[in-house]
């Protein structure tokens, strides 16, 4: 505070939000410092923040600096609640199996899990019995008593439990051990906890899966299970109703079903693209072929390189776990690999020729496929695959055009997303602990693409640590129709390449210069952008994007020529369109449209014959029938893929 004197230095300042500070001795509780802020507040105090570092309230203070009071509104504090839920169910596990090793209980985006070493795998009725229990311990509310330990005494402790012990060897000679205790139950565990259990109140246990100990597949299979919480009811509904709506949407399910691709073991990761899927896959490409027409130029480059290209661009020290290494018979090594991403083709591209400043800035686009090795166990649908393909761009600018370039790069992805009615939230991403680069580069990076991003106007957040290991970004996160966040977009600012592959350009004063380098990205890969339109769309896509836009239906098998000629006039048009004069009933055609989702279907009954009529069935009307000659049907189904409009056009049906 001003005029007060100066603490001895063997005491910790802390800063409060309103600038004020405290000054405690070392060791001392944060619940005794927020005791001294307010009793109000220590009681609605989940955790606290030092130096923007979570810990919980008797987590002894060793620093001082910044001190912020985590209440259930602050968005870190659901952490604290998710990573306690963690530890009761732990405590509920043990209690009904008391031979379960104990393995990890992190939070994680979502809720948290915990992984359990036991001799058969967890069944739905185990989860039932295991959300009763800790509904006991929640109504006990046992504190969270945290214990110092030393490692012999932790060793001592945990002598039963092989994870644990495997847990404490890790731990670094200087490293504080702390243990849990919630009364029935104690972990070994850094925290930070919430006060008692008795907060962990709303929560639901969800499903299990097999995980590998610590991720690695030659380890043993443990049996993890997912779950979640959340400071309300109302949240926690929301958050399982949202659930619920996934799994409707699933697009594992909705692609197998809408015949759009499959996976099969000769392949694993690859997707087979069904015609009609192939259809939606290049229907998409298409558009991102024409929005990039004018200013883009797109070319094409080799699948396989040598071990010199990746050694170079940084990929094979960082990134080589990842790639499909190529075996050479000759040498005995894995000199060559598939490319995982087209960043160091771009290079040798723009190399090929002598270029000048008034070319700048040089956008390289490229479509081809990709590799990345991928583990087995995270294989996921289209949103986790081992082949895809990126609407990948590499920029080559001079550093005056950074501020313009990331204006018009952030105008022309929002504008993609704005297509499908998704919205984007920007995040700036720094330097991460393994990166290429010095720091003055990495400074140099960061600071002119943060002045990029503020000179768009537009707001983001802070994402510390999380760049890419050549250069800070900027990712967009897109919301879908249920809630949900994807990364999808990057922007990223790459000073490293320019210097690593002897980039060059011929400025105004006739000297050579070096230019630096933009990454983009839009749909992240044409796989799992596909994968979430299914999703965001429940597989009601669109006209325009629709792998069939209209299906024509004849009552009956000699009406089948009169609504044959529907057909090509719709085709003649550029309507995706396909006639079924199946001998089936019409109502079983009609279902079959429905299941389909197919956006329109057109009935050609005797009447329509004669009058040159079609009537219309809209996706999601109904039985609600519009009769109106084919051409303007024809002309207003065109329009309307012309247009790109949402769901809910002409009709309702979109």
């Amino acid at each position: 505070m001003p005029g007060s004197p100066a603490a001895p230095t063997d005491m910790l300042v802390l800063t409060l939000p309103d600038g004020a500070t405290r000054v405690v001795a070392p060791g001392t509780l944060p619940r005794d410092v927020v005791a001294g802020i307010g009793a109000g507040l220590l009681r609605a105090a989940i955790a606290v923040a030092v130096n923007g570092e979570v810990q919980d309230l008797m987590t002894p203070l060793r620093t001082g600096g910044g001190f912020v009071v985590l209440t259930n509104k602050d968005p870190r504090a659901l952490a604290v609640l998710r990573h306690s839920g963690a530890h009761i169910l732990a405590t509920a596990v043990r209690r009904l199996r008391p031979d379960a090793q104990i393995g990890f209980g992190p939070a994680i985006d979502d809720g948290f899990y915990y992984d359990f070493g036991v001799s058969k795998p967890f069944t739905p009725d185990d989860l039932a019995e295991f959300e009763a229990e800790m509904q006991k311990v929640v109504a006990g509310k046992f504190p969270f008593v945290r214990e110092e330990v030393t490692r012999s005494q932790a060793l001592q402790r945990f002598s039963d439990d092989p994870l644990k012990l495997e847990r404490i060897a890790d731990l670094g000679d200087d490293e504080v051990i702390s243990t849990y205790a919630d009364g029935p139950f104690t972990d070994l565990c850094r925290g930070p906890h919430v006060p008692d259990t008795g907060y962990v109140r709303h929560f639901r246990l969800l499903h299990t899966a097999g995980a590998y100990w610590r991720g690695d597949e030659k380890r043993p299979m443990l049996q993890r299970i997912y779950a979640t919480a959340f400071f309300s009811k109302e949240e926690l509904d929301r958050h399982l109703h949202q659930l619920e709506e996934a799994r409707r949407r699933d697009h594992r399910v909705l692609g197998k079903a809408l015949d759009l691709f499959h996976f099969f073991p000769v392949s694993p990761g690859a997707a087979f693209w069904t015609a009609r899927g192939t259809t939606l896959y290049n229907t998409l490409v298409d558009f991102v072929r024409e929005r990039q027409r004018d200013d883009f130029l797109e070319v094409k480059t080799p699948l396989l390189y040598q071990k010199a290209l990746w050694e170079q661009s940084g990929h094979w020290g960082k990134y080589r776990e990842n790639m499909f290494l190529v075996h050479n018979s000759e040498t005995g090594e894995h000199d060559m690999s598939l490319k995982p991403m087209n960043c160091p083709s771009h290079y040798v591209h723009y190399n090929v020729a002598k270029h000048s400043y008034r070319e700048l800035p040089i956008r390289y686009v490229t479509f081809d496929v990709l590799h990345r090795n991928e583990l087995s166990g995270a294989l996921s649908g289209l949103t986790r695959v081992r082949q895809f393909a990126q609407d990948d761009c590499h920029v080559f600018l001079a550093e005056s055009q950074v501020a313009d370039e990331v204006r018009f790069l952030t105008h022309f992805i929002l504008g993609y997303y704005e297509t499908f009615g998704l919205t984007a939230t920007l995040k700036f991403a720094t330097r991460p602990p393994e990166r290429i680069g010095s720091d003055e580069l990495w400074d140099r990076a960061e600071g002119a693409l943060r002045k990029a991003l503020e000179g768009t106007g537009r707001p983001y957040e802070l994402k510390e640590g999380d760049g890419a290991f050549y250069g800070p970004k900027i990712d967009f996160d897109v919301t879908d129709s249920i809630g949900r966040a994807w990364q999808l977009g990057t922007i990223q600012l790459d000073y490293n390449a320019p210097e690593r592959f002897d980039l060059e350009y011929v400025g105004a004063d006739n000297a050579m210069h070096r230019p630096v380098v933009i990454h983009r990205a839009v749909s992240g890969s044409f796989e799992r952008f596909i994968a979430i339109l299914i999703e965001h769309f429940a597989g009601a896509f669109p006209l325009w994007l629709s792998p069939e836009q209209v299906r024509v239906l004849p009552i009956s098998d000699d009406l089948a020529p009169d609504a044959g000629l529907v057909v090509r006039a719709l085709k003649d048009a550029g309507v995706r369109a396909h006639l079924d004069a199946r001998n089936e009933t019409l109502n079983y055609r009609i279902r079959d449209g429905e299941v389909m989702k197919t956006p329109y279907m057109a009935v050609v009954g005797k009447r329509e014959a004669e009058q040159g009529t079609v009537a219309i069935r809209a996706r999601g009307t109904g039985a609600k029938q519009t009769v109106m000659p084919v051409a303007e049907f024809v002309a207003r189904v065109r329009a309307e893929i012309v247009s790109r409009a949402l769901p809910g056009g002409f009709g309702a049906g979109g």
